[in-house]
């Protein structure tokens, strides 16, 4: 029966002649002078899908009846001439994440913008038939201005509400439904509870929409966007004209999208971004919002095995990174500002996130020390390591905290200084361990010595690996020299 009447809908190009015309003053004071057609027919699309959401009907049908003769049809309740008095809609009001409209003034708006255009509009329910007239207004008949011309409906049982518009060009159709989400095609990535992020299609710039209605586009943005729940910002920047709505207005709810998402799609674009953040060719939600890039991380890293560098790592701490590549770990470059804070946070599903330093520390866990007794040492490494003592004085003592200094065939990693450091402070065990075969020179043995005396002295980390080495060399020098004196 629905589609038999969309049939008669469709083919039907006469009405029944309609008596007792009332002619009703529309009050427009301003009609927007920026508005062309496309502009007015995106608002009575608007309306027509605003009523399908709210009486869970069909979706609105936009077709052609003849040449440049355009009908726009919804099957709610029917439009009545009481609805060209609405300001604000309690109905709309209450269900406003669901609709786009809020406001009754768009379809008056519409309304006088199509007549100003030479449009010629005609609008048919089971309540009411409904054309537009001049007329003079009411006690001043020098003023004339624009009516609705009601009369009774035509087809009592008609379902919903018919627009006819014409003369309308095929472009001016085309262009008001792009406006809208349902008829651009942008994919949804994911949905959160403050709207839905879009892929947004090829050719076209990324777009932010409001309730399913376009209005911003943002070129620089690795995404679309619709935004579904408003803030207080968004609602007063919804001016009527419903365009250059400013950034200001729906960042706070972009960020709030970005934050919560977790797919792994949505990540994986954020994370190509992050390596163009120190090149300055990352889209705007990761040149603004340090917290996106993070998040960003957060999801790859619980969808797989990843870990995640700065640039320097890559130069710098290459033995690590190529360490996490043969245990088939994809590396992820990320800028400092965002490497720096991802040390104890955990990815969505609560586990620690993959930072090179990470990795590092559960990479040496899984290293066994093998040491290796002073008796079993070579004669050569015995004498080296007989000097333990002096070096020792020479900077000043074996600090209280070391109880042991051990040598060992195997090292655990070191973010600053690769998988076989020479040397490394465990104040947690109270040992120096020192690699065998730094044991080769008395100058490399006093180096290490000192250094990681220092660090047990001192309580500082590791510096950056060149660095590290040169100090440790230095002050092998400075000790051998010394040593060699006594």
């Amino acid at each position: 029966m629905v589609a038999k009447k969309r049939q008669i809908a469709r083919v039907r190009t006469k009405r029944t002649p309609v008596l007792s015309l009332r002619d009703f003053d529309l009050n427009i004071e301003k009609v927007l002078d920026g508005w062309d057609v496309s502009h007015a027919v995106r608002e009575i699309i608007a309306n027509a899908l605003d009523e399908s959401v709210l009486t869970s009907t069909e979706i609105p049908e936009i077709f052609q009846r003849g040449s440049r003769h355009w009908v726009i049809r919804d099957f709610g309740r029917g439009l009545r001439y009481q609805h060209l008095t609405q300001k604000e809609n309690p109905e709309k009001r209450r269900r406003a994440r669901d609709i786009v409209g809020r406001f009754g003034v768009g379809l008056k708006d519409a309304l006088a913008v199509l007549d100003r255009r030479s449009v010629r509009v005609e609008i048919y329910s089971s309540h009411d038939t409904i054309g537009l007239v001049h007329k003079p207004k009411a006690g001043f008949p020098d003023v004339k201005t624009l009516h609705a011309r009601v009369g009774a409906s035509s087809d009592p049982g008609m379902r919903g509400t018919e627009v006819q518009l014409h003369p309308v060009n095929a472009a001016d159709v085309q262009q008001a439904k792009d406006c809208f989400l349902r008829y651009s095609g942008d994919p949804v990535l994911e949905e959160t509870k403050f709207g839905q992020i879009l892929r947004t299609p090829k050719k076209r710039a990324p777009r932010i929409y409001v309730n399913g209605l376009v209005v911003a586009e943002e070129p620089n943005f690795a995404f679309s966007y619709n935004v579904t729940s408003l803030t207080q910002a968004m609602r007063k920047a919804l001016n009527r004209e419903r365009t250059n709505v400013g950034r200001s207005a729906y960042a706070e709810r972009i960020k709030a999208m970005l934050m919560v998402a977790e797919s792994e799609q949505v990540a994986e674009v954020l994370a190509r971004d992050l390596e163009g953040l120190a090149s300055g060719r990352a889209r705007d939600e990761l040149k603004n919002w340090t917290d996106v890039g993070v998040r960003a991380c957060q999801i790859l890293n619980a969808k797989r095995a990843v870990v995640f560098a700065t640039w320097e790592d890559l130069l710098n701490r290459k033995e690590l990174v190529d360490q996490a590549r043969r245990e088939g770990r994809d590396v992820i470059t990320v800028p400092g500002t965002i490497a720096i804070k991802l040390d104890g946070l955990v990815d969505i599903a609560g586990r620690p996130l993959q930072s090179l330093t990470r990795f590092a520390e559960e990479y040496g866990e899984s290293i066994e020390f093998k040491f290796v007794e002073v008796a079993d040492l070579t004669a050569a490494e015995r004498r080296v390591f007989s000097h333990l003592d002096v070096i020792g004085k020479v900077g000043g003592g074996r600090p209280k905290q070391v109880r042991q200094v051990l040598i060992s065939e195997t090292m655990r990693p070191s973010v600053h200084e690769g998988l076989n450091p020479e040397g490394l402070w465990d104040p947690a065990a109270g040992w120096v361990v020192i690699h065998r075969p730094v044991l080769r020179s008395l100058r490399s043995f006093a180096g290490t010595v000192l250094h990681e005396f220092a660090h047990a002295r001192s309580g500082e980390p590791d510096l950056s690996r060149d660095f590290e080495l040169a100090l440790t060399d230095v002050i092998g020098i400075l000790a051998t020299s010394i040593v060699n004196q006594q």
